[in-house]
């Protein structure tokens, strides 16, 4: 009978490869090229101002037709969809990295919104959404008034 190392660490290692296979398997389709037909959604970047809150969202190629924006509640929903190109005769893809179909994307705002002044606009393939703030959530400037104390009052009655 012959005895037979253990290794831990030749374990690990095998375990290590097996779950990046694994995920090579879940991101990669034949030839290793990333799978494009997964769901997509556009980035999108957020900020707050005093008076507004504003989203900024990458469109590039998706007419202003194929976008919808919707607010319920305190709930902004921008949905839309980017078509495929069309197959052109003596065109032949080589490689195709940019992702289509139809995506949505809801955000929660948490903060009162007015709602007739919101605006959208594309432009440069940047969509802008400005969505004002009702005036009881805006900052308000408050005076404070100085009233003399008891005592300085009665320092100035005697």
């Amino acid at each position: 009978m012959s005895l037979i190392r253990w290794d831990p660490f030749g374990e690990m290692n095998q375990l290590r490869s097996q779950v990046n296979t694994l995920f090579e398997q879940m991101l990669t389709r034949g030839g290793g090229e990333l799978n494009t037909t997964q769901a997509w959604a556009p980035s999108v970047d957020i900020w707050e101002t005093e008076t507004a809150i504003v989203l900024h969202v990458e469109v590039a190629g998706i007419k202003p037709e194929d976008i919808d924006v919707s607010i319920t509640g305190d709930t902004l929903t921008i949905k839309g969809e980017r078509k495929a190109q069309k197959e052109e005769k003596g065109k032949q893809y080589v490689r195709i990295e940019r992702s289509y179909g139809a995506f949505q994307r809801s955000f929660t705002l948490g903060v009162p919104i007015d709602q007739t002044g919101v605006k959208a606009q594309s432009k440069d393939g940047v969509l802008e959404v400005t969505l004002p703030k009702r005036e009881e959530v805006k900052p308000k400037q408050v005076k404070v008034e100085v009233h003399p104390t008891l005592e300085a009052a009665e320092v100035t009655t005697k």
